[in-house]
């Protein structure tokens, strides 16, 4: 069995809990980084006006750099993300678009300031059709992504 774990982190927080639980389960690691990456004010959710608050209520498409190389050899992904508005950034789904998820176990983790996971789980899975398993939960660290 092969694993991946992918993220997108906005400040550091999901990529520093990503890498070491990729680390601890000798997993494959791969971040997701948005073509035009954020700046502070990007990623500034009072700001009614800024790109984050633009892209999640307009559902937009956000490009990545980069693929998963040999993404059909992995049978389990886990997904790690900060929340916004309750949910995965616009990132994450375009991110999910370009894979075929027919088969695998997905876990999704978030990292949050103090949301909860909502229907997380439910809005991912709209883009990863075919997962057998797909879940959702907030974490804090690396050991609770590992003790799922």
């Amino acid at each position: 069995m092969s694993t991946l774990v992918t993220f997108f982190s906005a400040e550091g927080t999901t990529k520093a809990v990503a890498e070491e639980f990729a680390r601890k389960i000798g997993a494959d690691c791969f971040e997701i980084i948005p073509e035009e990456p954020y700046t502070k004010m990007d990623i500034n959710y009072l700001n009614p006006l800024s790109r984050c608050n633009k892209e999640q209520i307009g559902k937009k498409d956000v490009p990545v750099m980069g693929k998963v190389e040999d993404f059909d050899k992995y049978d389990v992904i886990y997904i790690g993300f900060p929340i916004w508005y309750a949910a995965a950034p616009r990132v994450v789904y375009t991110f999910c678009k370009d894979y075929n998820w027919e088969g695998k176990k997905v876990y999704a983790f978030a990292t949050s300031g103090g949301s909860g996971i909502g229907k997380t789980a439910e809005k991912l899975g709209e883009y990863i059709k075919g997962a057998a398993v797909l879940d959702a939960k907030i974490v804090h660290n690396a050991d609770e992504v590992a003790n799922w």
